[in-house]
């Protein structure tokens, strides 16, 4: 039976042993990094600080890119109430080793006790992320006993920042629209913060990001909740003009999912290779100018839809284009608080869209208004080309308030995200 190592004996609380063990070793090797890192660590787990801290300055000396060692020391620092000290130690191993969500975590513990509290938020939320992308930290079984507290810890202390920043971005929409106006985004938060379950009327109904609850759910729209639907119908020819332009050339178009894996998970084909590219006037809710600009009749068209415009998020407004034989495999969309449109263009037989089980077939010049949140999928069975006009736009059952509310707070979310993920 083999020996345990020291790093075995560490974790079984074995001090004694672990050190005898590393004093061997260092003997053997000279300034051993491992060695001087596991005896700074005993002499940590001892209350011996000083002891501890000249240790693993020892072992920085020896390798100074070392992180463990780094984080070792700021854990030291920790111990004897070095704010300063904490900080710099971290700090260094983190940008060492910027996967090791741990050390991240402790990172993130030295910035609030410095009273450093959004920077310490965003550091908290990228050491989560990074930990449950590795499949840790998702459950109580998958995050060691010991960093359960400090853990549970950074999940509240985000969530409060969070609800700050939103609370102090909605405030001055309260006072235009009246306290209430907004009750229903704030239980959506809740939901979005899982301190309220979402509840469905429609099960069919799941949205993958944002729910806001009491908005009437449908897999299909009434037209008569859209009143500009007739005008953009009326410009179906115009704007198929413009499309036969464009059509004989791939330029401009851009492949709607941003890459291969994606899109294999996602399409399938009857015959040959499936493709589904788009010529985007919007994508992410930047207008593509260039565009626009070659198809003037479609680009003042959209001017008189209600676009969900929300920063670096949508409108999504493109000419799609389905190859033959491409199928878009089930899926749904993020949130009930905008809906996509389809102004059909070309479209040939055995072509169709299944939103919620209900199959709607496409009919050229007639636009159909669903909700994404429900699964669907749509194919083209037919060995030539199908191009609609997709367009996101407002649920129309959301008030003006809640609209400038969502303008809001989901730019916020994106920006906290971007911001974690640059820390």
């Amino acid at each position: 039976m083999n020996s345990p190592d020291v790093q075995t004996l560490l974790q079984q609380g074995r001090l004694d042993e672990a050190e005898r063990l590393a004093r061997q070793s260092l003997q053997s090797q000279p300034g051993d990094i491992d060695s001087l890192n596991a005896l700074g660590l005993i002499a940590l787990r001892r209350g011996q600080l000083p002891r501890a801290q000249q240790l693993l300055e020892s072992a920085i000396e020896s390798n100074p890119n070392h992180a463990l060692s780094r984080h070792y020391l700021g854990r030291v620092h920790d111990a004897a109430g070095n704010v300063d000290g904490a900080l710099a130690a971290h700090g260094a191993a983190i940008k060492l080793a910027p996967g090791m969500f741990i050390i991240r975590l402790h990172y993130a513990i030295a910035l609030e006790r410095a009273g450093q509290q959004d920077q310490a938020a965003l550091q908290y939320f990228r050491a989560s992320n990074d930990a449950q992308a590795q499949g840790r930290w998702t459950s109580a079984e998958t995050t060691a006993p010991g960093l359960r507290p400090m853990v549970e810890h950074a999940v509240r202390m985000v969530r409060q920042t969070r609800k700050a920043t939103f609370a102090n971005l909605l405030e001055p929409l309260r006072q235009k629209f009246g306290a209430d106006s907004l009750d229903r985004v704030e239980r959506a938060l809740r939901i979005y913060f899982r301190e309220e379950a979402p509840v469905y009327p429609d099960p069919r109904q799941q949205p993958t990001f944002f729910y806001v609850p009491d908005v009437p759910p449908a897999a299909y729209l009434d037209r008569a909740l859209f009143p500009w639907i007739e005008r953009l119908e009326a410009q179906t020819f115009a704007i198929r003009q413009e499309l036969l332009q464009l059509l004989p050339s791939t330029a401009g178009r851009e492949r709607v999912f941003t890459t291969e894996a994606i899109e294999k998970e996602n399409l399938r084909g009857l015959q040959s290779p499936p493709s589904w590219n788009g010529y985007y006037f919007y994508r992410h809710g930047e207008r593509r100018a260039d565009n626009c600009a070659a198809c003037p009749v479609t680009a003042s068209t959209l001017d008189i839809l209600p676009l969900s415009h929300v920063r670096d998020h949508g409108p999504e407004v493109l000419f799609s284009v389905f190859t033959a034989g491409t199928h878009l495999l089930p899926h749904r969309g993020v949130t009930n608080t905008r809906l996509v449109g389809h102004l059909p263009l070309l479209v040939p037989p055995d072509c169709a869209l299944k939103v919620g089980g209900e199959v709607h077939e496409w009919r050229e010049g007639r636009a159909v208004i669903f909700d994404d949140t429900y699964e669907h999928e749509a194919w083209n069975r037919s060995e030539r080309t199908r191009v609609v006009l997709i367009f996101d736009i407002w649920n129309p059952h959301l008030t003006e308030a809640e609209r400038a509310a969502l303008e809001m707070i989901v730019p916020a979310m994106g920006d906290f995200r971007k911001a974690s993920e640059a820390a």
